[in-house]
């Protein structure tokens, strides 16, 4: 596992950008992994401007989300298909819709809805890139500290943490889902290759507990180390101590 502060948000997540760009350019028929939130933002709006800058076709990529919400329709504002839409689909018209996999998150049968996603990835995977961000908990997608380390897609029951973490999207912490449905750590690992990105001092523990740890359950980005691709971009804000 390599770590590498590129110093800002702003440049960690250009350099993403980049990488996701040329896979796309590289490879045409390329599988991403994408993942949602504040951490994020970023990466896709420098993503659609090179997009947009060399009128790439990306009629054959097909996109695989991470997690979403459970109970939230596809269009409610705070849903990660609306996000997904908001920063990259509708930015960048040119996905095609049945190449887009994003969980349902209000599907009424959950445990048949993580199932199909599951089957989904095994069909079509590996992805070739899959992006990350990292809970201040350490959890990756939305597995919670105590997640089966061989857990794939599933139904998650969040923490208190996270919900508390996540409530600035939404007017109360109480409006906050309580579930998602999300990759489990074994479907992330299927990757073929995988980029974490954490910024600010939030996330400098997270990443403390990461790059310290062995494997375990306490701390679900630790099955990270069980990977042979994975990078970790950091800003000032989020970078281990030097004597780390």
């Amino acid at each position: 596992m390599k770590i590498i502060n590129l110093g800002t948000k702003k440049l960690a997540s250009f350099y993403v950008a980049c990488e996701l760009f040329k896979e796309m350019s590289q490879q045409p028929n390329s599988k991403l992994g994408l993942a949602t939130g504040g951490t994020m933002t970023d990466v896709y709006r420098y993503l659609v401007g090179l997009l947009e800058k060399n009128q790439l076709d990306v009629s054959h990529v097909e996109t695989f989300n991470l997690d979403e919400y459970v109970g939230l329709q596809p269009k409610h504002p705070q849903s990660y298909h609306h996000y997904m839409d908001e920063v990259l689909f509708n930015a960048y018209p040119h996905f095609k819709k049945g190449n887009i996999h994003i969980p349902k998150g209000d599907s009424k049968h959950l445990e048949e809805e993580a199932e199909r996603y599951n089957q989904l990835l095994n069909d079509k995977g590996p992805v070739d890139i899959q992006i990350l961000g990292i809970g201040e908990n350490g959890h990756i997608g939305f597995n919670e500290p105590g997640t089966d380390l061989h857990s794939e897609t599933h139904i998650v029951d969040l923490t208190e943490s996270t919900i508390r973490a996540n409530s600035r999207y939404f007017e109360s912490e109480q409006d906050v889902p309580k579930q998602a449905v999300s990759m489990g750590l074994a479907s992330i690992l299927k990757a073929k290759r995988i980029i974490l990105l954490a910024f600010g001092e939030k996330k400098k523990e997270a990443i403390h507990k990461l790059m310290t740890n062995q494997v375990t359950r306490d701390i679900p980005s630790t099955i990270l180390h069980a990977h042979p691709n994975v990078e970790v971009y950091v800003d000032d804000e989020a970078a281990p101590d030097s004597n780390e």
